[in-house]
C-alpha cells in the first residue's frame, strides 16, 4: 500500500508504532492479570481455609482438642532480637502489593534454631532441633513483618524476649497472609479480611490497562524518515543556532584598510517632501509560541503551567518521548527527569524508574 505520493515510509512508520504499542500493552496487561489472579486466589483462600486435625499427622507436634493445622513450612528458622524493643500491635492489614524480599537477617536479629513452622487456628509453632517455640494468638501483644526481609517478629505476654521466624523468601507472603487470617479467626474478624480483599480487587480492576490507540499513516511526521527521529532534528536545529554564533565570535581582526573603508564619509541624506500624514515606522516584533521548553506540537502542550492533561491526545507519543507502557498510566501528564513523559502524575511513585518528576505538562 502507498499514500497519495506513492511512498511507503508512512505505512512502515505506522506498522512499527503499532507493534511497539502492542508489545508495551501486552507486558502491562500480563502484569495486571497476574496480580488480579493472585488477589482472587487469596480471597478464595480466605473463604475456604479452615484446616483439619488430620493435616497435623506426622508432625512432631501434639495438637490440643479442637486445634486444626492451617499451614506448614519446613526450612524455617527461629530468630531472636538481641535488644528489647516494642512491636506494633497485631492488625488485620493485607498487603496491597508485597515487595521483593531478600534472605537476610535485619540488624540486631540472630538465628538460634531451625525446623518446621506450623500455623494452626490457635497458635504459631516452630518445632526445631533444640525444642519448640509457641506463640498463642490470644497472648500476642506485638507483631511485625519486616518489609525487606522474610522475617516476622512476635511479642507475647508470657515472654520478655522478642522472637520470631525467618522463612524462605518465596514462602513469606503466603505465611503472612495465613497468619493474618488465623489471627482474624481467633478474634472473630475474618469478614474484615474478606472486606479488604474485595476492596483490593475492586481498586485493581479500576487500573486495568486499555488498548492503545492505533497509529495511522497520516500521523507520520517527516522527522520519522531521519535516522534518530526527533532527537536528530533537535540536534541539527541546535547546531544551526550555535554555528553562526561561533562564526560571529570568531570574526577576523580588522586591518587598517578595512577600518578606513568602514569609517568613510557617510552618503548624503536625500530628503523628500511629504505627500501625506506621517506613517509610524513598523517596530519589528517576533511572535514566539509559548512552550517553556516543550517540543513544538499541534496539541498546544507546554511546561508553562495551566490545565493538567489527564486525557492526552492520541498523537502525544508522536511529538513527545513517551515512557514504555505509557498508556497504562491513570494520572495526569508529567515530564520525568530523564526527558520522557509519563501518565502517572498524581499517582504513588510517579515516573518510577525514570528518576522522578521534573515538571507537569499543561495545555
Amino acid at each position: 500500500m502507498t499514500d497519495s505520493t506513492g511512498s511507503t515510509w508512512r505505512y512502515t512508520w505506522a506498522r512499527q508504532q503499532n507493534e511497539r504499542r502492542r508489545r508495551a500493552y501486552r507486558a502491562v496487561e500480563r502484569a495486571w492479570r497476574r496480580r488480579d489472579d493472585e488477589l482472587r486466589r487469596l480471597r478464595a483462600l480466605a473463604v475456604g481455609l479452615r484446616g483439619t486435625a488430620a493435616a497435623g499427622v506426622g508432625l512432631p507436634l501434639a495438637l490440643s482438642p479442637g486445634e486444626a493445622v492451617l499451614w506448614t513450612m519446613p526450612g524455617a528458622q527461629l530468630v531472636e532480637v538481641r535488644h528489647t524493643t516494642v512491636l506494633p500491635a497485631p492488625d488485620l492489614v493485607v498487603e496491597a502489593e508485597p515487595g521483593p524480599l531478600r534472605h537476610r537477617l535485619p540488624d540486631g536479629v540472630r538465628a538460634t534454631d531451625a525446623g518446621i513452622a506450623v500455623v494452626t487456628n490457635r497458635r504459631l509453632v516452630l518445632v526445631g532441633g533444640r525444642g519448640r517455640r509457641d506463640w498463642a494468638y490470644g497472648r500476642m501483644t506485638g507483631l511485625l513483618h519486616d518489609p525487606a526481609a522474610p522475617v516476622t517478629l512476635i511479642q507475647v505476654l508470657d515472654r520478655r524476649q522478642t522472637s520470631g521466624v525467618l522463612l524462605p523468601p518465596g514462602a513469606a507472603a503466603e505465611f503472612r497472609f495465613v497468619l493474618t487470617l488465623a489471627f482474624a479467626d481467633a478474634i472473630e474478624q475474618r469478614p474484615a479480611v474478606l472486606a479488604q480483599l474485595d476492596e483490593l480487587i475492586a481498586t485493581h480492576a479500576e487500573v486495568a490497562p486499555f488498548r492503545p490507540a492505533i497509529a495511522t499513516p497520516a500521523q507520520a511526521r517527516i522527522s520519522a524518515r531521519v535516522p534518530g527521529g526527533r532527537r536528530t532534528v533537535a540536534v541539527a536545529a541546535a547546531l544551526t543556532l550555535v554555528v553562526p554564533a561561533v562564526l560571529v565570535e570568531s570574526d577576523p581582526p580588522v586591518t587598517p584598510e578595512v577600518a578606513s573603508a568602514a569609517t568613510a564619509a557617510p552618503a548624503p541624506v536625500v530628503t523628500r517632501p511629504r505627500t501625506g500624514p506621517p506613517q509610524p515606522s513598523p517596530s519589528p516584533s517576533v511572535v514566539r509560541e509559548r512552550r517553556c521548553g516543550a517540543p513544538a506540537n499541534p496539541m498546544g502542550y507546554d511546561y508553562c503551567g495551566g490545565e493538567r492533561v489527564r486525557e492526552p491526545d492520541h498523537r502525544v507519543c508522536d511529538w513527545f518521548d513517551c515512557v514504555p507502557q505509557f498508556w497504562a498510566g491513570r494520572g495526569y501528564l508529567v515530564l520525568c527527569r530523564d526527558g520522557a513523559v509519563s501518565l502517572t502524575g498524581g499517582l504513588p511513585k510517579p515516573c518510577a524508574g525514570h528518576d522522578g518528576v521534573r515538571r507537569t505538562v499543561n495545555r
